[in-house]
Parts: structure tokens; C-alpha cells; sequence
């Protein structure tokens, strides 16, 4: 064979391999970039996510601003989350974790044909449905790991498509007694995820499908610029009433656990409102609405010497690294608005963020070293809060290396960098996505 020929070859190769390799990265990227945009949450019989959020399970975290949440790898039980943290879908929602026979309010429920309905968020493509059970004499009072379920699903639906905001299984559901719990599996097709939701049940019951009456004569008084107080007259149940949700319009702004009256704060001055109130159950039914009370409130005039209330609920959102320590908190209230928070550690003042900004990563910190801080809300007029709680953190005891974070270089999922002082972990696929901004999604602070 000839020089040329050779060179030609060559050269063919190698735009052979190239083609090869493009693909390949293409294909990951299609499968890695599209980390599920889908979000849902098992609405009846409603789910352990789904009762927090509705106030009817308490001390729930944060789970009740995003039911929908509960997010981790598919291929359960061979994948998906670890042992123990089942309910929570690996750790993000810790509180969901927390299981004895009595932590979670159930849901009646009978053997035999039962239909189980998803909220979706944001529709998405999917491969399956799965539901598991516990094995009818599980432990109630340890964690949910693989060995408490018959790991044969009692209901597996292959699905080929997109569905709509709602969805259904119509399934035979197993024979037992007493408390169980039951497993749902939503496996998105494009992605390496599922989502997955625990329903707390009971066998045996008498199957509450009955709401509570609607509350009446919902009324409003002692109104100001920016608040005022809420009564009606309670609602009754076949079972009992456990809590009621406090309405805007269709926007639900409150929550009660049994108390027939609510003091609304943060409202705006010389604004019309029209409030209504609902009534729910503990199998999760909802009654109809009462009457609206509709009503303005105040304007506001003079100086605007009210503080704003003070942030609740400082706590460590994340995990501590060496010289890091991820801070959230609850957002204050005020006459008029809240227009930034300062951070403290321990008397002296870190930085000040806006009044939509609810957390906060203090960096440049020791490691093994205990730290503690506090917030303040402050408005436009200068009025600054009370201290929000004093919260102590220790920060982590090793310091692991890793290499500095580079735009042009590709990563995947389980790979870390270092960025401007922070460890970061790369959830799937990504390239030229800065750690530590708020679109880059894709990493999350490590140790």
C-alpha cells in the first residue's frame, strides 16, 4: 500500500472513531442532562408526603412545600435508596425516616381491588409502576429496609408514553392485618431516576371515604395593614376532624390543627382578601368550602417604625464539609416587607442577603471546629428583627482533596471538584455548569 493510502486510511479511522465517540457523549448527555423535570406524589390513599403537607402529620421538615420530591435512582430493591432510608427516597427528607408503629397517621384500607392515583406535577416519560408491601409481620418500630417488604411487587405496570397531570393504577392489593405499609415506584423512562412514595396503612379498619362537613361562618376581624384574625364554626366527621386549610382565593395560606380561628400576618396594606376554610380528616378527605369573608386591609401611613418578626427554624440544610456549613431558615414577616436578612456568626456580622433568600453557605470556616449563628430580618425603614435561634454547627473533621472544577472539562455522575473553596458532587452528566450557582443543579456541596 501506498503512502497516500496509508494516510487516507488513517485519516478515515480515525474520523470513524470520532463519530463514534460524538455519539456516545450525545447519547449520555440525552439520558444524564435530563435529570427528571417529573415530579408526583401518590394523592389517594394518600401518602405519608401527601399527609404532611395537608397538616394532618406533624413535624414533617420540609416536605410539606414539595410532596412531590421524593427523588432517587431507580431499580428497586437491586437500586434505588439505601436501606433505612426508603421513605425519605435517600436522606433528602430525613423526617420521613422516623418510623414506629404510632410516628404516621393511616389510611383504612381493604384486600383486594384498590385504585392508587398520582398527582404529577410536570409530566414525563415513563417505564413502569410499581407498588410493594410489607410482609405481615414486619417490624413497625425499625427502619424500612428491603427486608420488611415482599420484594415482589403486588402490582407492576409497564408503561410506554407521557401522562397526564393525574394518573391511576387499578390494583389487587395482598391479604393483611393491622398496620403495613405500602411502596410506590414511578420509574421515568429518559432517566436514571424513580420517584418514590410510602402510603401508611391499615387493615382491618372501616374504610373512611366520608369528609368532614364544611366549616361555616368564616368571619374576619381586628384587621390592620397588615394583619387579621380569622373565626368559623367547626366542622363535624363520622371519625373526627383533624385540621383545616386556610384559603386566599384557591391559594391556601394557612393551617390549623383542630383550633377554629388563625391570625394572618405579612398581609399587604389597602389589599383586598377573600377568605375561605376547609376541613380534612385523618384518612386525608376534604370537605367542601365554608363561606368566603372578604375584607381590605388598612393603609399604611406614618414612618414605618415595625420591625419585621424575627426568622424561625435556622438549622443546618446540607452537610458540613471541613470549611463550610449550609445555613436555611423560615422567613420573617413584616408590616410592609422584609427586604434583607443578616447573618451572624456568633456576634459579628457576616453578610447581609436579600429578603427572598432563605439560605445562606458560610465558608472559610476550620474543620472538627464548633460554630454558632443567628439571623436578623430587616425592612426598608432600617427596623431590624429579633434574633432568629442561635444554632450551633460543628464542622467535618477531614479535608479530602479534589481537583479544581474546570469549564471544560466533562463530568459525570459521582465525580467531584473543588470550587472557590467548596467540595462539590456531581449528580449526572455536565460540563460548564459553575458549582455554587443557582442553575447548576447538578452539583451538590460534599465533604
Amino acid at each position: 500500500m501506498s503512502t497516500v493510502q496509508q494516510s487516507n486510511s488513517s485519516r478515515t479511522k480515525m474520523l470513524i472513531s470520532t463519530g463514534i465517540i460524538l455519539a456516545i457523549v450525545f447519547s449520555l448527555f440525552s439520558v444524564f442532562a435530563q435529570k427528571a423535570a417529573a415530579h408526583g406524589y401518590i394523592s389517594d390513599p394518600s401518602s405519608r408526603a401527601a399527609l404532611c403537607a395537608s397538616g394532618v402529620n406533624q413535624n414533617c421538615g420540609a416536605i410539606i412545600y414539595e410532596p412531590y420530591s421524593l427523588e432517587a435512582l431507580k431499580g428497586f430493591p437491586a437500586a434505588g435508596p439505601v436501606d433505612g432510608k426508603i421513605a425519605s427516597a435517600n436522606g433528602a427528607f430525613a423526617p420521613l425516616d422516623e418510623q414506629t408503629s404510632t410516628r404516621w397517621s393511616k389510611v383504612n384500607i381493604s384486600a383486594g381491588t384498590n385504585t392508587f392515583s398520582w398527582n404529577i406535577k410536570v409530566p414525563h416519560a415513563t417505564a413502569s409502576w410499581k407498588y410493594y408491601i410489607t410482609k405481615q409481620n414486619w417490624n413497625p418500630n425499625g427502619p424500612l429496609t428491603r427486608a420488611q417488604f415482599d420484594l415482589t411487587p403486588f402490582c407492576s405496570v409497564s408503561y410506554s408514553g407521557t401522562p397526564g397531570n393525574t394518573y391511576s393504577d387499578t390494583c389487587n392489593v395482598p391479604s393483611r392485618t393491622g398496620y403495613q405499609v405500602i411502596l410506590a415506584v414511578w420509574e421515568v423512562s429518559n432517566t436514571l431516576n424513580a420517584f418514590y412514595n410510602v402510603i401508611d396503612v391499615n387493615f382491618g379498619g372501616t374504610v373512611d371515604n366520608t369528609a368532614p362537613t364544611a366549616p361555616s361562618s368564616v368571619a374576619a376581624s381586628s384587621i390592620t395593614a397588615s394583619s387579621a384574625s380569622i373565626s368559623w364554626n367547626a366542622s363535624t366527621d363520622n371519625v373526627g376532624v383533624s385540621g383545616y386549610r386556610i384559603f386566599n382565593g384557591t391559594t391556601q395560606i394557612g393551617t390549623t390543627t383542630g383550633a377554629t380561628n388563625i391570625s394572618l400576618t405579612g398581609l399587604t396594606a389597602n389589599t383586598s382578601y377573600s377568605i375561605s376554610v376547609k376541613a380534612l380528616d385523618q384518612a386525608g378527605n376534604i370537605s367542601g368550602s365554608s363561606n368566603t369573608a372578604t375584607f381590605t386591609t388598612l393603609n399604611s401611613s406614618g414612618p414605618d417604625v415595625v420591625a419585621p418578626s424575627a426568622p424561625t427554624t435556622l438549622h443546618v440544610m446540607g452537610v458540613p464539609t471541613a470549611t463550610t456549613i449550609p445555613l436555611m431558615w423560615s422567613a420573617s414577616t413584616d408590616n410592609i416587607g422584609v427586604t434583607g436578612y443578616r447573618i451572624y456568626r456568633g456576634t459579628t456580622l457576616v453578610t447581609t442577603v436579600s429578603g427572598s433568600t432563605l439560605q445562606y453557605t458560610a465558608t472559610g470556616l476550620t474543620s472538627n471546629t464548633a460554630y454558632t449563628f443567628s439571623v436578623r430580618a430587616i425592612d426598608a425603614a432600617g427596623n431590624v428583627s429579633a434574633s432568629s435561634n442561635v444554632l450551633t454547627a460543628t464542622t467535618a473533621t477531614t479535608s479530602t482533596t479534589y481537583p479544581a472544577w474546570s469549564a471544560t472539562a466533562v463530568y459525570v455522575a459521582g465525580n467531584k471538584v473543588t470550587h472557590n473553596g467548596v467540595k462539590y458532587l456531581a449528580q449526572w452528566w455536565t460540563q460548564g455548569e459553575t458549582p455554587g450557582t443557582p442553575q447548576a443543579t447538578v452539583w451538590i456541596v460534599t465533604t
